[in-house]
């Protein structure tokens, strides 16, 4: 998890006029830094949906615990996608990638690979 200063630098980055609170225009802002386009009855939505005191702004503590949430959330649909991954590598009846799985994988994937070669790629990652 992120050092909750970090958090803090960031929301006073895109604190633009330093009141300590981020107005849904600010975020709107903010969010257009990183990338992400966002229209502003879309802030609004969002603060509206995170902000904790009812006063239609983002304090500190709203923003860390947003931030929080949206890292944790990510961090699990990665786990879900590399599960998933994992599942099209595992043959039926096995809770393992076994060589002849990885071998039928990668011909799928236009990447041949002799049961050998898979082999050698299982014990050079493997953890157990």
């Amino acid at each position: 998890m992120i050092n909750s200063n970090v958090y803090e630098c960031i929301f006073k980055r895109f604190d633009d006029d330093g009141d300590g609170k981020l107005f849904p225009s600010e975020l709107r802002h903010c969010m257009e830094m990183i990338g992400e386009e966002q229209l502003m009855e879309e802030a609004e939505e969002l603060v509206a949906s995170i902000d904790s005191d009812g006063d239609g702004l983002l304090g500190l503590e709203d923003f860390v615990g947003w931030m929080e949430r949206d890292i944790r959330g990510d961090e699990e649909r990665k786990m879900e996608e590399l599960r998933e991954a994992f599942r099209m590598y595992v043959m039926e009846g096995s809770e393992c990638i076994t060589p002849k799985s990885l071998k039928r994988m990668l011909s799928r994937l236009g990447e041949p690979r002799s049961v050998e070669e898979c082999c050698v790629m299982i014990r050079q990652f493997d953890v157990k």
